[in-house]
């Protein structure tokens, strides 16, 4: 489990200022959505003289707080956002959001507007140590973040620099992130934002799943929904409402981005605006809500919506075949899976798979294509960090660790794809490895520098991981 992709966040500003797909309403051209809401026509002008609808006596979708979806507000951003605008924006948008996503807010969301180094410091949260310890194991597994650094750190870096805002699920309350001196905000940011609590307040979202992938794939719904929705919010203000102008400049506040951990958990805003336009196709807003009492379990099923819900991942367990010297770490649970996205962001890391590949054919509302031969056919995996059972040669060898990762596919062809690009164009042409033994590596330089056993029975694959090729088998034996 990562317990840093819990953590619901808006999309990246790297992404949102030159990746995002364009979304088109097909409803737009055809919107009766004003009159069954109450609220007048769209006016072309702005400034003109207008009549707003009295206030409804009781809620209803596409009024919030006071004010229309439709209704003209005074907000200048230009020297930052004072109070009264602040409500003004936060309560339109709200109704907004309302029209587009046909889902009506319980109650009103508290919105704070934060500086970057504000964020930095509320983001620099204490980390179990030992958690730490065996998701930097998983990661390794992935052959993407090795012992050079921690994930931990990573993200750290990735994060602070890129993130607009997020919604609290334990806090009921959106934080957005400002590049400016003076507080200033998105309209699309506060759009995505705002679903988030528009979910969590009728779906809830303070549950996640114990698995990586699971917690990808679950994001998949979330974030995509918000995703799907901000950009049709996006595209009602280009053609025909009257919007609060976006912010210009801005950046990404000098955030470090490792790519190909960022296409890891990038997943989420790339696919997940196709799965569910897919869901909304099959049976309209009301299989999207349907979906998160259903949520999907895998990647697979958030990059493949055929694949949704029938198709489900296969239970992968590993023995514990190790020996007295080392031990499985005291975690719950002691096993991740990490599924379709991060295997193929395994292989666009070393050049297993064309990197060009991952802008080609993308899916109608994604920006990236995550599907490439070698991952996909997955069926289920499980990662199994291993470390000294000593605690004192545990705590004295940071760099003493191991684990077993298995993986199932769909036919043994899958299989063979899978071992040829982890053997051949991974371990031996990216990392130099060469063989010490019958399926045996050595990698001897670098980060990823340790003992490596593959073997392959039938669809299913095993790597086993090790500091030196004679503690391959101390941490699991031979079968």
């Amino acid at each position: 489990m990562n317990r840093r992709l819990v953590a619901v966040f808006s999309a990246f500003l790297l992404v949102v200022a030159g990746c995002a797909a364009p979304v088109a309403d097909p409803s737009a051209a055809n919107d009766n959505s004003d009159a069954a809401v109450g609220g007048a026509d769209p006016d072309p002008d702005p400034d003109a003289d207008r009549s707003w609808p009295e206030d409804p006596p009781t809620d209803r979708l596409g009024w919030e707080a006071g004010y229309w979806y439709d209704e003209s507000i005074a907000v200048d951003q230009s020297d930052g956002l004072n109070d009264s605008e602040m409500e003004a924006f936060v309560a339109r948008t709200m109704a907004r959001v309302e029209v587009v996503r046909e889902l009506e807010f319980e109650e009103s969301v508290p919105v704070e507007v934060v500086s970057r180094a504000e964020y930095r410091n509320e983001s620099d949260a204490s980390t179990d140590p030992v958690h730490s310890d065996w998701n930097d194991q998983v990661w390794e597994a992935l052959l993407l973040v090795g012992e050079d650094r921690t994930i931990d750190e990573v993200f750290d870096e990735l994060y602070g620099g890129v993130v607009l805002g997020y919604y609290s699920p334990s806090e009921g309350r959106i934080v957005v992130v400002s590049d400016d001196s003076q507080p200033t905000i998105d309209r699309r940011t506060l759009a995505h934002e705002l679903v988030h609590a528009a979910q969590d307040q009728q779906f809830g979202l303070d549950r996640s799943p114990s698995t990586q992938d699971a917690q990808l794939a679950h994001s998949g719904l979330v974030e995509g929904d918000a995703r799907y929705v901000d950009g049709l919010y996006e595209a009602r203000c280009e053609a025909d409402w009257d919007c609060v102008p976006r912010p210009s400049g801005g950046g990404s506040g000098g955030g470090s981005v490792d790519y190909p951990v960022f296409i890891t958990i990038y997943t989420p805003y790339s696919e997940g605006p196709t799965f569910v336009s897919d869901l909304r196709d099959r049976g309209g807003w009301a299989a999207v809500d349907a979906a998160y009492a259903d949520r999907p379990t895998s990647t697979e099923q958030v990059l493949h919506p055929t694949r949704y819900p029938d198709e489900r991942p296969v239970e992968v367990t590993v023995e514990d075949r190790s020996s007295a010297a080392w031990t499985r770490y005291d975690t719950d649970p002691a096993a991740d899976t990490v599924g379709e996205a991060s295997i193929f962001a395994t292989f666009w890391k070393h050049r297993a798979v064309d990197r060009a590949s991952l802008q080609q054919a993308p899916g109608a509302y994604s920006p990236y294509n995550y599907t490439a031969e070698p991952s996909e056919g997955w069926a289920g995996d499980a990662v199994v960090p291993y470390r000294p059972a000593s605690d004192e040669t545990y705590e004295a060898n940071p760099h003493e660790r191991g684990y077993v990762w298995r993986t199932v596919w769909d036919t043994e062809a899958d299989a063979e794809q899978f071992e040829r690009a982890y053997v051949t164009d991974t371990l031996e042409r990216s990392l130099n490895a060469s063989e010490a033994g019958e399926d045996t590596y050595r990698v001897d330089d670098g980060p990823f520098a340790d003992a490596y056993r593959v073997t392959r029975d039938g669809d299913t694959v095993t790597v086993v991981n090790a500091p030196t090729v004679a503690q391959v088998d101390e941490i699991h034996e031979r079968s």
